[in-house]
Protein backbone atom coordinates (compact mmCIF):
# COMPACT_ATOMS: atom_id res chain seq x y z
CA UNK A 1 0.00 0.00 0.00
CA UNK A 2 1.30 3.28 -1.20
CA UNK A 3 1.39 6.11 1.35
CA UNK A 4 -1.17 7.80 -0.33
CA UNK A 5 -3.26 4.92 -0.35
CA UNK A 6 -2.63 4.38 3.38
CA UNK A 7 -3.77 8.05 4.12
CA UNK A 8 -6.63 7.53 1.93
CA UNK A 9 -7.84 4.20 3.99
CA UNK A 10 -6.99 6.45 7.31
CA UNK A 11 -9.55 9.33 6.29
CA UNK A 12 -12.35 6.67 4.93
CA UNK A 13 -12.11 5.16 8.48
CA UNK A 14 -12.62 8.04 10.60
CA UNK A 15 -15.89 9.05 11.55
CA UNK A 16 -17.83 11.98 9.97
CA UNK A 17 -17.13 15.06 11.08
CA UNK A 18 -12.89 14.62 11.26
CA UNK A 19 -12.47 16.88 8.21
CA UNK A 20 -9.83 18.67 9.82
CA UNK A 21 -7.95 16.04 11.23
CA UNK A 22 -4.15 15.45 10.41
CA UNK A 23 -3.97 12.45 8.42
CA UNK A 24 -0.16 11.69 9.36
CA UNK A 25 -0.75 11.56 12.59
CA UNK A 26 -3.63 9.93 12.73
CA UNK A 27 -1.80 7.25 10.94
CA UNK A 28 0.78 7.37 13.90
CA UNK A 29 -1.40 6.75 16.36
CA UNK A 30 -2.73 3.34 15.23
CA UNK A 31 0.49 2.55 14.70
CA UNK A 32 0.87 3.46 18.39
CA UNK A 33 -2.00 2.04 19.26
CA UNK A 34 0.03 -1.76 18.14
CA UNK A 35 2.98 -0.94 19.82
CA UNK A 36 1.99 0.18 23.45
CA UNK A 37 -0.37 -1.42 25.55
CA UNK A 38 -3.64 0.54 26.63
CA UNK A 39 -2.68 2.95 29.23
CA UNK A 40 0.93 3.12 28.67
CA UNK A 41 1.61 6.49 30.19
CA UNK A 42 5.03 6.64 28.55
CA UNK A 43 3.40 6.33 25.04
CA UNK A 44 1.34 8.73 26.06
CA UNK A 45 3.65 11.34 27.12
CA UNK A 46 5.36 11.04 23.96
CA UNK A 47 2.85 11.22 21.81
CA UNK A 48 1.52 14.27 23.57
CA UNK A 49 4.87 15.89 23.70
CA UNK A 50 6.13 15.29 20.73
CA UNK A 51 3.51 14.42 18.24
CA UNK A 52 2.59 11.17 17.32
CA UNK A 53 4.59 10.96 13.77
CA UNK A 54 7.67 12.17 15.47
CA UNK A 55 7.77 10.48 18.35
CA UNK A 56 7.11 7.28 16.47
CA UNK A 57 9.96 8.46 14.82
CA UNK A 58 12.68 8.88 17.14
CA UNK A 59 11.37 5.38 19.21
CA UNK A 60 12.24 3.99 15.62
CA UNK A 61 15.57 5.00 15.54
CA UNK A 62 16.21 4.59 19.26
CA UNK A 63 15.50 1.01 19.32
CA UNK A 64 17.56 1.00 16.04
CA UNK A 65 20.90 1.96 17.97
CA UNK A 66 20.00 0.93 21.35
CA UNK A 67 20.40 5.14 22.43
CA UNK A 68 18.21 6.97 24.18
CA UNK A 69 20.23 10.23 24.59
CA UNK A 70 18.80 11.91 21.31
CA UNK A 71 15.06 10.87 22.37
CA UNK A 72 15.71 12.17 25.88
CA UNK A 73 17.43 15.42 24.79
CA UNK A 74 13.89 16.08 22.41
CA UNK A 75 12.18 15.37 24.96
CA UNK A 76 13.54 18.03 27.47
CA UNK A 77 13.45 20.45 24.68
CA UNK A 78 9.50 19.91 24.33
CA UNK A 79 8.55 20.10 27.88
CA UNK A 80 7.92 16.43 28.10
CA UNK A 81 6.50 15.99 32.09
CA UNK A 82 9.88 13.97 33.75
CA UNK A 83 12.26 14.95 31.27
CA UNK A 84 13.88 17.86 33.89
CA UNK A 85 15.61 14.72 35.46
CA UNK A 86 17.76 13.24 32.29
CA UNK A 87 19.30 10.75 33.73
CA UNK A 88 16.00 9.33 35.75
CA UNK A 89 14.27 9.76 32.17
CA UNK A 90 16.61 8.29 30.61
CA UNK A 91 15.96 4.94 32.03
CA UNK A 92 12.18 4.84 32.05
CA UNK A 93 12.90 5.51 28.39
CA UNK A 94 14.75 2.57 28.11
CA UNK A 95 13.00 0.48 29.74
CA UNK A 96 9.86 1.68 27.24
CA UNK A 97 11.89 1.30 24.05
CA UNK A 98 12.83 -2.41 25.44
CA UNK A 99 9.21 -3.14 26.30
CA UNK A 100 8.06 -1.82 22.41
CA UNK A 101 10.61 -3.31 20.58
CA UNK A 102 9.26 -6.84 20.05
CA UNK A 103 6.01 -5.21 17.96
CA UNK A 104 8.29 -2.37 16.23
CA UNK A 105 8.24 -2.65 13.10
CA UNK A 106 5.31 -5.57 12.97
CA UNK A 107 2.48 -3.31 12.62
CA UNK A 108 0.95 -2.63 9.62
CA UNK A 109 -1.56 0.05 10.02
CA UNK A 110 -3.10 -0.84 6.18
CA UNK A 111 -4.27 -4.13 8.09
CA UNK A 112 -5.49 -2.74 11.07
CA UNK A 113 -7.87 -0.52 8.87
CA UNK A 114 -9.19 -3.47 6.51
CA UNK A 115 -9.54 -5.21 9.79
CA UNK A 116 -12.18 -2.08 11.45
CA UNK A 117 -13.54 -1.75 7.91
CA UNK A 118 -14.64 -5.41 7.60
CA UNK A 119 -16.71 -4.96 10.54
CA UNK A 120 -17.99 -1.34 9.91
CA UNK A 121 -16.22 0.04 12.66
CA UNK A 122 -15.05 3.93 12.67
CA UNK A 123 -11.84 5.81 14.00
CA UNK A 124 -12.23 8.34 16.49
CA UNK A 125 -9.65 10.36 17.54
CA UNK A 126 -8.78 13.50 20.07
CA UNK A 127 -10.07 16.33 18.90
CA UNK A 128 -12.59 15.17 16.18
CA UNK A 129 -16.17 14.99 16.58
CA UNK A 130 -17.23 12.06 18.14
CA UNK A 131 -14.46 11.63 20.65
CA UNK A 132 -15.87 11.14 23.97
CA UNK A 133 -13.54 14.39 25.77
CA UNK A 134 -14.01 12.61 29.37
CA UNK A 135 -11.28 10.11 28.64
CA UNK A 136 -8.98 13.11 28.06
CA UNK A 137 -9.41 13.41 31.90
CA UNK A 138 -7.09 10.24 32.30
CA UNK A 139 -4.07 12.08 30.86
CA UNK A 140 -1.47 10.45 29.41
CA UNK A 141 -2.81 7.22 30.48
CA UNK A 142 -5.74 8.06 28.07
CA UNK A 143 -6.31 5.88 24.99
CA UNK A 144 -4.60 6.83 21.70
CA UNK A 145 -7.38 5.75 19.39
CA UNK A 146 -10.81 4.68 20.07
CA UNK A 147 -12.57 2.36 17.04
CA UNK A 148 -16.46 2.52 17.83
CA UNK A 149 -19.60 0.86 15.94
CA UNK A 150 -21.85 3.12 16.28
CA UNK A 151 -22.73 7.03 14.57
CA UNK A 152 -24.28 8.20 17.97
CA UNK A 153 -22.71 11.48 19.46
CA UNK A 154 -25.17 12.54 21.83
CA UNK A 155 -23.85 14.17 25.33
CA UNK A 156 -25.67 13.11 28.39
CA UNK A 157 -25.01 12.37 32.03
CA UNK A 158 -23.69 8.97 32.08
CA UNK A 159 -23.58 6.25 34.86
CA UNK A 160 -21.08 3.48 34.89
CA UNK A 161 -23.09 0.00 36.39
CA UNK A 162 -20.17 -2.62 36.86
CA UNK A 163 -20.16 -5.55 39.17
CA UNK A 164 -20.05 -9.42 38.76
CA UNK A 165 -20.25 -11.90 36.63
CA UNK A 166 -21.72 -14.51 38.38
CA UNK A 167 -24.73 -11.79 40.16
CA UNK A 168 -27.17 -12.80 42.58
CA UNK A 169 -31.09 -12.24 41.89
CA UNK A 170 -30.78 -9.96 44.20
CA UNK A 171 -27.59 -7.79 42.75
CA UNK A 172 -29.68 -8.20 39.09
CA UNK A 173 -33.02 -6.39 41.15
CA UNK A 174 -30.61 -3.50 42.49
CA UNK A 175 -28.92 -3.34 39.14
CA UNK A 176 -32.03 -3.03 37.50
CA UNK A 177 -33.53 -0.87 39.73
CA UNK A 178 -30.49 1.69 39.70
CA UNK A 179 -30.29 1.41 35.58
CA UNK A 180 -34.34 2.03 35.32
CA UNK A 181 -33.87 4.90 38.06
CA UNK A 182 -30.76 6.60 35.74
CA UNK A 183 -32.78 6.02 32.13
CA UNK A 184 -35.64 7.94 34.07
CA UNK A 185 -33.45 10.51 34.82
CA UNK A 186 -32.44 10.96 31.22
CA UNK A 187 -28.95 9.31 31.54
CA UNK A 188 -27.01 7.06 29.61
CA UNK A 189 -25.46 3.91 30.67
CA UNK A 190 -21.91 2.82 30.32
CA UNK A 191 -20.19 -0.51 31.10
CA UNK A 192 -18.42 -3.74 30.03
CA UNK A 193 -20.49 -5.78 27.91
CA UNK A 194 -20.06 -8.77 30.08
CA UNK A 195 -22.36 -11.63 31.88
CA UNK A 196 -23.95 -10.57 35.38
CA UNK A 197 -24.37 -7.19 36.09
CA UNK A 198 -23.02 -5.78 33.07
CA UNK A 199 -25.49 -7.23 30.69
CA UNK A 200 -28.56 -6.24 33.15
CA UNK A 201 -27.45 -2.74 32.85
CA UNK A 202 -27.60 -2.63 29.57
CA UNK A 203 -30.78 -4.73 28.81
CA UNK A 204 -32.26 -2.51 30.98
CA UNK A 205 -30.94 0.50 29.44
CA UNK A 206 -31.76 -1.13 25.70
CA UNK A 207 -35.62 -1.02 27.02
CA UNK A 208 -35.71 2.24 28.23
CA UNK A 209 -34.81 3.20 25.27
CA UNK A 210 -31.88 5.20 26.89
CA UNK A 211 -28.01 5.19 25.24
CA UNK A 212 -25.86 2.34 26.58
CA UNK A 213 -21.87 2.10 25.73
CA UNK A 214 -20.44 -1.20 26.10
CA UNK A 215 -16.35 -1.13 26.19
CA UNK A 216 -14.59 -4.03 24.76
CA UNK A 217 -11.64 -5.41 26.24
CA UNK A 218 -10.11 -6.67 23.21
CA UNK A 219 -10.46 -5.04 19.74
CA UNK A 220 -13.64 -3.81 17.91
CA UNK A 221 -13.97 -6.99 15.83
CA UNK A 222 -13.83 -9.00 19.20
CA UNK A 223 -17.13 -9.53 20.63
CA UNK A 224 -16.95 -10.98 23.92
CA UNK A 225 -18.47 -12.83 26.26
CA UNK A 226 -19.67 -15.20 22.21
CA UNK A 227 -23.18 -15.29 24.88
CA UNK A 228 -23.46 -11.95 24.50
CA UNK A 229 -22.86 -10.99 21.10
CA UNK A 230 -26.09 -10.72 20.17
CA UNK A 231 -26.52 -8.34 23.17
CA UNK A 232 -23.39 -6.18 21.69
CA UNK A 233 -25.35 -5.91 18.83
CA UNK A 234 -28.07 -4.49 20.13
CA UNK A 235 -25.69 -2.03 22.20
CA UNK A 236 -24.25 -1.18 19.06
CA UNK A 237 -27.48 -0.47 17.13
CA UNK A 238 -29.36 2.01 20.12
CA UNK A 239 -25.53 3.22 21.91
CA UNK A 240 -21.85 2.57 21.10
CA UNK A 241 -19.49 -0.27 21.35
CA UNK A 242 -16.22 1.15 22.28
CA UNK A 243 -12.73 -0.18 21.73
CA UNK A 244 -9.22 1.02 22.45
CA UNK A 245 -7.13 -1.64 20.72
CA UNK A 246 -6.46 -2.71 17.16
CA UNK A 247 -9.03 -4.84 15.62
CA UNK A 248 -8.01 -8.27 15.65
CA UNK A 249 -6.39 -7.89 19.87
CA UNK A 250 -8.02 -10.78 21.85
CA UNK A 251 -9.50 -9.72 25.12
CA UNK A 252 -7.00 -10.67 27.97
CA UNK A 253 -7.13 -10.60 31.68
CA UNK A 254 -5.00 -7.41 31.80
CA UNK A 255 -6.76 -5.80 29.27
CA UNK A 256 -9.83 -6.06 31.25
CA UNK A 257 -8.40 -4.55 33.76
CA UNK A 258 -7.26 -1.38 31.70
CA UNK A 259 -10.06 -1.18 29.90
CA UNK A 260 -11.60 -0.65 33.53
CA UNK A 261 -10.36 2.78 33.73
CA UNK A 262 -11.77 4.10 30.11
CA UNK A 263 -15.30 2.70 31.97
CA UNK A 264 -14.55 4.83 34.78
CA UNK A 265 -13.53 7.74 32.68
CA UNK A 266 -16.59 7.98 30.97
CA UNK A 267 -18.98 8.17 33.43
CA UNK A 268 -19.78 10.62 35.56
CA UNK A 269 -20.47 8.41 38.90
CA UNK A 270 -19.72 4.91 38.71
CA UNK A 271 -21.74 2.07 40.59
CA UNK A 272 -20.68 -1.54 41.64
CA UNK A 273 -23.66 -3.51 42.37
CA UNK A 274 -22.13 -6.52 43.11
CA UNK A 275 -18.77 -7.85 43.69
CA UNK A 276 -16.52 -10.35 45.10
CA UNK A 277 -13.66 -9.83 47.02
CA UNK A 278 -10.94 -10.38 44.17
CA UNK A 279 -13.90 -9.64 41.59
CA UNK A 280 -12.13 -7.53 38.60
CA UNK A 281 -14.81 -4.47 38.66
CA UNK A 282 -13.43 -3.45 41.81
CA UNK A 283 -10.05 -1.67 40.03
CA UNK A 284 -13.18 0.11 38.66
CA UNK A 285 -13.73 2.16 41.63
CA UNK A 286 -9.80 3.55 42.57
CA UNK A 287 -9.89 4.41 38.73
CA UNK A 288 -13.01 6.63 39.84
CA UNK A 289 -11.91 7.89 42.51
CA UNK A 290 -8.67 9.41 40.88
CA UNK A 291 -10.67 10.96 38.42
CA UNK A 292 -12.48 12.71 41.20
CA UNK A 293 -15.61 10.80 39.95
CA UNK A 294 -18.42 9.88 42.49
CA UNK A 295 -18.09 6.20 43.65
CA UNK A 296 -20.76 3.97 45.28
CA UNK A 297 -21.36 0.43 45.91
CA UNK A 298 -24.74 -1.69 47.42
CA UNK A 299 -24.74 -3.52 50.08
CA UNK A 300 -25.62 -6.45 50.41
CA UNK A 301 -25.91 -9.35 52.95
CA UNK A 302 -23.36 -9.42 55.38
CA UNK A 303 -23.02 -13.19 54.78
CA UNK A 304 -23.11 -13.34 51.23
CA UNK A 305 -19.71 -13.40 49.41
CA UNK A 306 -20.83 -11.49 46.46
CA UNK A 307 -21.40 -8.38 48.14
CA UNK A 308 -17.36 -8.97 50.10
CA UNK A 309 -15.68 -6.14 47.51
CA UNK A 310 -18.62 -3.60 47.97
CA UNK A 311 -18.54 -3.64 51.32
CA UNK A 312 -15.14 -3.10 51.77
CA UNK A 313 -15.02 -0.23 49.68
CA UNK A 314 -17.39 1.31 51.60
CA UNK A 315 -15.73 0.30 54.46
CA UNK A 316 -11.93 1.54 53.50
CA UNK A 317 -14.44 5.29 52.57
CA UNK A 318 -13.87 4.44 49.00
CA UNK A 319 -16.94 4.21 48.18
CA UNK A 320 -20.47 5.86 49.43
CA UNK A 321 -23.14 3.44 49.88
CA UNK A 322 -26.58 3.17 47.94
CA UNK A 323 -29.41 3.57 50.42
CA UNK A 324 -31.65 4.61 47.85
CA UNK A 325 -32.07 3.40 43.79
CA UNK A 326 -31.59 7.39 42.64
CA UNK A 327 -28.61 7.95 45.19
CA UNK A 328 -25.71 7.02 41.95
CA UNK A 329 -28.28 8.44 39.37
CA UNK A 330 -28.42 12.11 41.16
CA UNK A 331 -24.75 12.30 41.81
CA UNK A 332 -23.86 11.59 37.72
CA UNK A 333 -26.66 14.31 36.80
CA UNK A 334 -24.98 16.74 39.56
CA UNK A 335 -21.19 15.99 38.38
CA UNK A 336 -21.82 16.57 34.94
CA UNK A 337 -22.48 20.37 35.19
CA UNK A 338 -18.92 20.72 37.16
CA UNK A 339 -17.12 18.60 35.07
CA UNK A 340 -16.89 21.05 32.44
CA UNK A 341 -15.06 23.17 34.91
CA UNK A 342 -12.66 20.45 36.58
CA UNK A 343 -9.85 19.66 35.64
CA UNK A 344 -8.42 16.06 36.80
CA UNK A 345 -5.04 15.69 38.28
CA UNK A 346 -2.65 13.04 35.80
CA UNK A 347 -1.80 10.24 38.06
CA UNK A 348 -1.03 6.33 37.73
CA UNK A 349 -3.58 3.61 37.71
CA UNK A 350 -2.92 1.02 39.60
CA UNK A 351 -4.87 -1.72 41.20
CA UNK A 352 -5.39 -0.41 44.33
CA UNK A 353 -3.19 -2.32 47.53
CA UNK A 354 -6.34 -1.94 49.77
CA UNK A 355 -8.30 -3.63 47.50
CA UNK A 356 -7.11 -7.32 46.74
CA UNK A 357 -6.63 -8.53 42.57
CA UNK A 358 -7.60 -10.87 40.95
CA UNK A 359 -6.28 -14.01 42.52
CA UNK A 360 -4.58 -14.92 39.42
CA UNK A 361 -2.51 -11.98 39.90
CA UNK A 362 -2.17 -12.12 43.30
CA UNK A 363 1.76 -13.28 43.08
CA UNK A 364 3.34 -10.80 39.88
CA UNK A 365 1.19 -8.81 37.81
CA UNK A 366 3.29 -9.47 34.98
CA UNK A 367 2.51 -13.16 35.27
CA UNK A 368 -0.84 -12.53 34.35
CA UNK A 369 0.54 -10.59 31.24
CA UNK A 370 2.67 -13.23 30.48
CA UNK A 371 -0.01 -16.41 31.04
CA UNK A 372 -2.33 -14.14 29.11
CA UNK A 373 -0.47 -14.41 26.27
CA UNK A 374 0.49 -17.64 26.25
CA UNK A 375 -1.55 -20.39 24.79
CA UNK A 376 -1.22 -24.87 24.78
CA UNK A 377 0.95 -24.38 21.73
CA UNK A 378 4.55 -23.60 22.81
CA UNK A 379 5.96 -20.58 21.47
CA UNK A 380 9.09 -18.74 21.85
CA UNK A 381 10.02 -15.59 23.91
CA UNK A 382 10.20 -13.21 21.51
CA UNK A 383 6.33 -14.13 20.77
CA UNK A 384 5.35 -13.56 24.14
CA UNK A 385 7.18 -10.69 24.29
CA UNK A 386 4.99 -9.54 21.20
CA UNK A 387 1.76 -10.38 22.60
CA UNK A 388 1.97 -9.41 26.49
CA UNK A 389 3.40 -5.87 24.81
CA UNK A 390 6.58 -6.04 27.65
CA UNK A 391 9.74 -6.42 27.21
CA UNK A 392 12.54 -9.71 26.48
CA UNK A 393 13.79 -9.21 30.18
CA UNK A 394 10.32 -8.93 31.99
CA UNK A 395 9.58 -11.92 29.89
CA UNK A 396 11.98 -13.85 30.82
CA UNK A 397 12.13 -13.27 34.87
CA UNK A 398 8.06 -13.63 35.05
CA UNK A 399 8.16 -16.79 33.13
CA UNK A 400 10.75 -18.05 34.73
CA UNK A 401 8.40 -17.14 38.43
CA UNK A 402 5.29 -18.48 36.02
CA UNK A 403 7.11 -21.88 35.71
CA UNK A 404 7.97 -22.05 39.93
CA UNK A 405 4.31 -21.48 40.29
CA UNK A 406 3.84 -24.53 37.95
CA UNK A 407 1.70 -22.17 35.33
CA UNK A 408 4.21 -22.32 32.28
CA UNK A 409 5.90 -25.20 30.89
CA UNK A 410 9.37 -24.81 28.97
CA UNK A 411 9.90 -27.39 26.09
CA UNK A 412 11.83 -27.71 23.14
CA UNK A 413 9.13 -25.68 21.09
CA UNK A 414 9.43 -22.57 23.76
CA UNK A 415 6.71 -22.17 26.58
CA UNK A 416 3.63 -23.05 27.32
CA UNK A 417 0.81 -23.11 30.09
CA UNK A 418 1.10 -25.63 32.58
Amino acid sequence: MTAEDLLGAVRTALAAGADDVDLVDTAARIAWSTIAEPGDAVAGELVSGLRPDRALGVVLEAADTGDVRGLVALCAEAGVAGSEDPTAFGAVLLAAVARWSPRLGRSEVGDVLAAGRAVGARLLVPGAAGWPDRVDDLGPHAPLVLWTRSDATEQRPTLAVVGSRANTVAGAEAAAEITSAAADAGCAITSGGAYGIDAVAHRVAIAARVPTTAVLAGGIDQLYPAGNVDLLHTVARQGALLAESPPGTRPTRWRFLARNRLIAALGDATVVVEAGARSGALNTAPHAAQLGRPVFAVPGAFSSSASVGCHRLVAQGRAQIVVHACDPVDAATAATAAAATATATAVSFPVSDTVEPLSAAREDPEVLRVLDALGRRAMPEHEVAVRSGMSLAEVADALALAELQGLAVHGSGGWARA
